[in-house]
């Protein structure tokens, strides 16, 4: 009697959970973070996040069905990508720019590529760099957190129209803004020299982009996904372990002229960055050395640009050029053979 044997290429272990199970996850653990940007700048930053996530959903339909793959909003990665931009945008963000950022990280950051799978870029990082290009003085103006009337009127740059100026200042929100800069807090410290409380930037309660204003719940959500194997926990790791080594020397060169390490650790989007960010599973490396050294490069040269550099932030940055030298990190990084020689080639 003859048995048949099956031969298979690898992987020949499963994992435990799909691409669409991980997805799903990930919208999970970025809610909480958006229910805070409500409840920080209101219903500006629910408008922000809806739009932007709904230019992201449409985009991605429209370019499924025309390309003949059929719906492919199921894998709920456009979802994830409206998700975060959203999050990465200031809460008074023009809606018509946002629904712009949309359509351009699907387009451009993902569907220009051949789809899921296949982007070299974070989508939301490509869709945030071109609003960053095309619109710099709406992407670094700053609202507030916890003014009064979030809640009952939207801050007035959120429905201006395309090549129009905002609507004047409701009487209640004037009073705010003009006795409060707007600035964010590493806006502060490059340009005036004032350095925010670490518990201030721990717990939320600053300006800053919609999402990246909490460390504390950033790191909650992003423990949530490491926990659950759905996230690579080395690469947000080693992204903040070059952060604070880098400022830490600097620090330690000159304590009068540069911050804390915690103060470049939890200030500015580099922890959402860190977390859910640079920890894209396609545009991240694979090998074990090759993830420290991207994560490392990332967090060095935040700081440098923030240091150095004509923006205060410099995350989105580090993590785009992270994601072009992604595939010369794992090629120069691949584990040896079992059995083969030292330095042979594959």
């Amino acid at each position: 009697m003859k048995q048949q044997i099956e031969l298979r290429t690898s992987p020949h272990v499963k994992a435990a959970h799909t691409v669409e199970q991980i997805m799903r996850n990930v919208v999970y653990a970025l809610l909480p973070i958006a229910a805070f940007a409500v409840w920080q700048f209101g219903i500006s930053a629910l408008a922000l996040i809806l739009v932007v996530t709904a230019s992201c959903l449409g985009t991605e339909y429209a370019f499924s069905r025309s390309a003949g793959r059929g719906n492919t909003l199921s894998d709920w990665s456009a979802a994830i990508t409206g998700l975060l931009l959203a999050l990465t945008l200031p809460p008074g963000f023009p809606l018509w720019m946002g629904a712009v950022a949309g359509f351009i990280a699907i387009a451009l950051g993902k569907t220009l590529f051949g789809g899921l799978g296949y982007n070299v870029f974070n989508p939301a990082l490509v869709g945030r760099a071109f609003v960053q290009a095309a619109f710099p003085v709406a992407i670094t103006t700053w609202t507030p957190a916890g003014l009064p009337g979030r809640f009952m009127e939207f801050i007035p740059s959120t429905l201006a129209l395309p090549f129009m100026t905002p609507a004047p200042v409701a009487e209640w929100s004037r009073q705010q803004v003009d006795s409060f800069s707007g600035a964010t807090p590493l806006a502060q410290w490059k340009f005036e020299g004032v350095v925010t409380s670490t518990s201030e930037l721990f717990t939320g309660m600053v300006a800053g982009s919609a999402g990246e204003t909490s460390a504390l719940l950033i790191l909650l959500c992003g423990a949530y996904l490491a926990a659950r194997r759905m996230m690579d926990w080395r690469i947000p790791a080693a992204v903040l372990l070059g952060a604070v080594v880098t400022a830490g020397l600097f620090y330690l060169v000159n304590d009068q002229h540069y911050p804390t390490p915690l103060f470049v650790l939890f200030s500015g989007g580099l922890m959402l960055g860190a977390m859910f960010m640079a920890s894209d599973m396609v545009a991240s490396p694979v090998t074990p050395l090759g993830i420290w050294i991207y994560g490392l490069l990332i967090g060095i040269v935040t700081v440098v640009i923030r240091y150095f550099g004509g923006l205060s932030e410099g995350v989105m940055y580090a993590i785009l050029l992270g994601n072009a030298l992604s595939p010369l990190i794992e090629n120069l990084t691949q584990p040896r053979i079992y059995g083969a020689r030292k330095g042979a080639k594959p």
